[in-house]
């Protein structure tokens, strides 16, 4: 449940949850639900549910073994703020965050009105970043919903990436990442798109990360854009707009 990851904007995943419903475009072909189904198959006893959202309390303190830092994605596999998931539960994987000091916190949601709604019941250290998925203009309204959560670094994935946003709001945002679907059955994402966003955050001084262009064979069509790699993120336990790369 917890695992050194291959995501190119983290180091590790934390799965405290499992499992998860669609709710919008960018779900349709969910890398975590093709993977939960072939872990069920191979009597992998986590995913005996299958995509089915499960509780996983058994690993909720692991980072806490964890001594060496790390850059966390929390919930690879399902969505913390999903409603399935209880309250008191969420205010547990928070807990173990603001005391896992060393290490650094992604939580991506796509339900981020829930996690604006909790705000005021859940401890917001410097370590925990909040983030929502928006594929399309169309969903745009997440990001005020996330704008109203106090974290240090509130972050963008707009992967799979299905549409042109033309006036992304970043005024509150500090990091950015873009990238298009993957897999077999991946739709098309325009380069026109990207270029778009990649140049509202120059000129709004937002980190921003390149993760792929996707396609059936995501390795094959890579992650250089306009000539470079952009590993851009924001600067590790702070709020300022400061840039680091990885990778």
């Amino acid at each position: 449940m917890a695992q050194a990851s291959s995501i190119e904007w983290t180091e590790a995943t934390w799965n405290p949850v499992t499992g998860c419903t669609k709710i919008s475009p960018g779900c349709a072909h969910c890398y975590a639900e093709r993977m939960a189904g072939r872990l069920k198959a191979m009597g992998q006893p986590r995913y005996r549910n299958g995509f089915k959202v499960t509780l996983q309390p058994d690993v909720v303190e692991l980072p806490l073994r964890w001594k060496r830092p790390r850059v966390i994605f929390v919930n690879s596999m399902s969505d913390l703020f999903h409603k399935a998931v209880p309250e008191d539960f969420i205010a547990e994987c928070f807990a173990v965050m603001e005391s896992a000091s060393q290490h650094t916190f992604q939580v991506l949601t796509k339900r981020p009105e829930r996690a604006a709604e909790m705000a005021s019941r859940l401890p917001w250290p410097d370590n925990v970043w909040m983030g929502t998925s928006v594929e399309n203009a169309d969903h745009v309204d997440r990001i005020h919903a996330l704008t109203q959560t106090p974290a240090a670094v509130r972050f963008l994935s707009l992967e799979p990436l299905l549409g042109p946003i033309s006036r992304l709001p970043l005024s509150a945002i500090h990091w950015v990442i873009v990238g298009g679907e993957s897999g077999p059955k991946a739709r098309a994402m325009e380069s026109k798109w990207v270029f778009q966003i990649r140049d509202r955050c120059l000129d709004y001084g937002v980190p921003f990360f390149f993760k792929q262009w996707g396609g059936v064979n995501k390795s094959k069509a890579g992650r250089e854009l306009d000539g470079r790699i952009w590993n851009e993120m924001p600067t590790l336990g702070g709020t300022s707009r400061g840039k680091r790369s990885v990778g």
